[in-house]
């Protein structure tokens, strides 16, 4: 199901039955009067009944991914927590095609993320049991790792890796499935820029737990501080342990004036983030439809709001393209 409906948020949100999103994935209005458009000055996006609204249609444990201003996204983030979400983290994305907006200003160069969650019914065992919410998706989100082998080194008996008398090794796996999600993307200039400046590195050299250590006793530690690992075989830039959102010429084509589009690789990837598969996805500030193409490529289901026709127009032909 992919909808996008022509209309005010709050009015048609309390329409919704309840506890029926698995996420809300969202760019609202950042307050700034962006380019002197009304809506980015109405003060929806800083006042708790907007994300009380969401907060009632999402099912206990749902998450919710709301870009901000650097300026003002403390005052999105207090508005989310006092309509009663729960601050989890704030994902930062980094991009290099920022320019300065005057000459006593920086250039921007990142917009933050606020990673909220509808409380929980219980445990998150038990609420994803019974909704399928409450758990981010690691898997689905793992820095690419193409395959490679990993470098594993396994604990002899001698180490006592966990102590005297619990013998065992630290190595597992055969494969690698890629890094652990970080709190931080870029984009592909950003990437470059990154790389630039840090050089190719190389891989880390595996450890044996042999290698001398600082002395250290109890069986807590045990005899040595360093203990076996296992490590990702690749060499490269510091780019390679972040998420790199690369860019589509689709993104502003095909007539999309909406002036603040996200490219459809982030949106794809924190959808994928924050949604089980086969969820139902939730955007109130739907604008262009950025978000529901990223909806379609990735197998949810999709209901945006959007004030402007012009821009409904957009996000259902991209949408639609896509």
């Amino acid at each position: 199901m992919i909808e996008i409906i022509n209309g005010n948020c709050l009015q048609e949100c309390a329409e919704l039955e309840p506890n029926s999103f698995d996420s809300v994935v969202t760019d609202p209005p950042y307050e700034l009067g962006f380019m002197g458009k009304d809506w980015d000055r109405s003060g929806v996006a800083y006042d708790p009944a907007t994300w009380a609204a969401f907060l009632r249609v999402s099912k206990p444990g749902a998450h919710l991914l709301a870009f901000g201003g650097s300026r003002t996204y403390h005052r999105i983030a207090c508005a989310i927590e006092d309509a009663g979400w729960e601050l989890r983290d704030c994902i930062l994305w980094l991009y290099g095609s920022g320019f300065p907006k005057g000459k006593s200003v920086l250039k921007p160069a990142y917009e933050p993320a606020i990673l909220a969650r509808k409380p929980l019914e219980g445990t998150v065992t038990k609420n994803v049991q019974r909704y399928g919410t409450g758990a981010i998706n690691v898997d689905g989100c793992r820095v690419d790792a193409k395959g490679r082998p990993l470098i594993i080194s396994h604990a002899d008996k001698s180490l006592n890796t966990y102590g005297d008398g619990l013998n065992g090794s630290r190595a597992a796996g055969t494969i690698d499935v890629g890094r652990w999600p970080a709190n931080v993307i870029l984009d592909e200039e950003a990437g470059q820029q990154l790389d630039a400046q840090s050089g190719n590195v190389g891989a880390a050299a595996p450890v044996k737990g042999t290698e001398p250590s600082a002395a250290s006793t109890g069986n807590v530690k045990g005899k040595r501080d360093r203990v076996p690992g296992v490590f990702h075989g690749d060499a490269g830039g510091a780019s390679r342990f972040f998420y790199c959102a690369k860019a589509s010429k689709k993104d502003r084509g095909e007539g999309n004036t909406h002036p603040t589009v996200k490219p459809l690789a982030l949106m794809q990837y924190l959808c994928r983030l924050v949604t089980p598969p086969g969820g139902l996805v939730l955007d109130p500030f739907c604008g262009s439809g950025t978000t529901g193409a990223a909806c379609v490529a990735e197998g949810f289901d999709f209901v945006g709001f959007e004030l402007d026709p012009q821009y409904v127009e957009i996000a259902e032909r991209r949408i639609g393209d896509g």
